[in-house]
C-alpha cells in the first residue's frame, strides 16, 4: 500500500532552526524557516531550485538570510528611519497550529499560516499594535504564493504607515542572459541615483551592471526570462503596486559579507512592492496583499522567446 501524502512536515533546519516542508503530489516542494517567515527552498517536479540562498549566510539570528523570499517590514530598504528592510524578516514567527481552510473551490493542503505580532523590543523603535498573518501555498501546479494579512490592533486609536515587499531571490543561470518583461515604459525610481525618477527606455530589461530601481504602477503580471535554462518566472501580484528589481553586479557583491563574490551571477530579485505610496491602517482596518510565482518552460522563435502568451493570458 502506498504511503499517504505528507504535504506539510516540520523538522529542525540549519544551526537547530525550526523549519516547515510543504510538499505537493506532482513533486514540488518548499521550505520555510520560522526565523523570518522566511521562504529558503522552492523546487520543481525535478528537484531543481528555483530560489537562491547565499552559501555565506549564517541561519544565525539576529542575522538575517540572505536569499529565498525575506519579508520586508514595516519598511522596505531604507525609506524611513527604522532599520533596513524592517524587522519582520529578523523575528521569529510563530505557525498557527488550526489555520483556515482554503475556499471549497480549492483542493490546496501544501500551506501553513504564520503569525507575527507586535513585541516589546520593537515598541522602542516603532511603537504600534499589529498582527501579520501570512499564509505560504504551494498550488496543485507547484506555483508559490504568499498572502499577507496586516491588521492594526492599536488601543490607542493611533493609525501607522508603513511600507512592505516580497524581497523574491529567483535563482538564475547566468543573470546576463536574463531579461524581464512587463515593466518596459514605466517610471522608476533609482536607488543608485539618491532615487531620482526615470522612465524605463529599453523594449525589456536587461542586465550588464548593478541595478536598484523600483517600478512605479506596475502590472499584476510580470515575466523573468532566463534563456539559459529556457525558463520562464512568472511573478502575479495583487495589492503590490511597485515592483522592485536589484542585482548588486560584481563590485557591490565584493563588499556585501554574505554573499559570495560571483553570486550575482546566479541571482535576480524581483520583488512585489508597495514603496513609493506607504500604506495607511487606521485600528481595526487590514490590509491585503500577494504574490504568486510560477516556473513555466520557454520556447524559442527566431531568437524571441514567447513570453507575451505567458504575460497576456488569464
Amino acid at each position: 500500500m502506498s504511503r499517504e501524502m505528507v504535504y506539510v512536515q516540520q523538522c529542525m533546519g540549519i544551526n537547530g532552526l525550526e523549519k516547515i516542508i510543504l510538499r505537493e503530489v506532482r513533486g514540488f516542494s518548499a521550505e520555510v524557516y520560522l526565523y523570518g517567515g522566511q521562504v529558503t527552498s522552492w523546487k520543481n517536479e525535478l528537484g531543481e531550485e528555483l530560489l537562491f540562498v547565499s552559501s555565506k549566510t549564517s541561519f544565525k539570528p539576529p542575522k538575517a538570510i540572505r536569499g529565498g523570499i525575506p519579508i520586508c517590514f514595516p519598511q522596505f530598504s531604507n525609506h524611513g528611519s527604522l532599520e533596513n528592510h524592517g524587522f519582520a524578516r529578523n523575528r521569529f514567527w510563530t505557525l498557527d497550529p488550526n489555520p483556515p481552510p482554503f475556499a471549497t473551490t480549492s483542493n490546496n493542503k501544501a500551506f501553513i499560516d504564520l503569525i507575527l505580532k507586535n513585541s516589546e523590543e520593537e515598541t522602542k523603535s516603532w511603537p504600534h499594535r499589529y498582527e501579520f498573518r501570512l499564509r505560504i501555498a504551494l498550488g496543485p501546479a507547484g506555483d508559490l504564493m504568499l498572502t499577507s494579512r496586516i491588521r492594526n490592533t492599536n488601543t490607542d486609536g493611533k493609525s501607522f504607515t508603513f511600507t512592505f515587499a516580497y524581497n523574491t531571490y529567483l535563482y538564475v543561470t547566468d543573470v546576463s542572459e536574463v531579461r524581464i518583461e512587463g515593466l518596459e515604459t514605466l517610471d522608476y525610481l533609482d536607488n543608485l541615483k539618491n532615487k531620482e525618477r526615470f522612465t524605463e527606455q529599453g523594449d525589456a530589461i536587461t542586465f550588464e551592471s548593478e541595478v536598484d530601481k523600483v517600478y512605479l504602477s506596475t502590472p499584476t503580471k510580470i515575466a523573468i526570462i532566463d534563456h539559459e535554462r529556457k525558463r520562464t518566472f512568472v511573478l502575479r501580484k495583487d495589492g503590490l503596486p511597485d515592483a522592485v528589481v536589484w542585482n548588486p553586479w560584481d563590485k557591490k557583491s565584493k563588499s556585501i559579507p554574505d554573499l559570495g563574490d560571483a553570486d550575482y551571477k546566479h541571482m535576480l530579485c524581483v520583488q512585489a512592492a508597495c514603496v513609493e505610496k506607504a500604506i495607511t491602517l487606521k485600528p481595526g482596518e487590514e490590509w491585503k496583499g500577494r504574490q504568486e510565482i510560477s516556473a513555466v518552460p520557454s520556447s524559442y522563435c527566431s531568437g524571441q522567446l514567447d513570453p507575451r502568451k505567458v504575460l497576456f493570458s488569464y
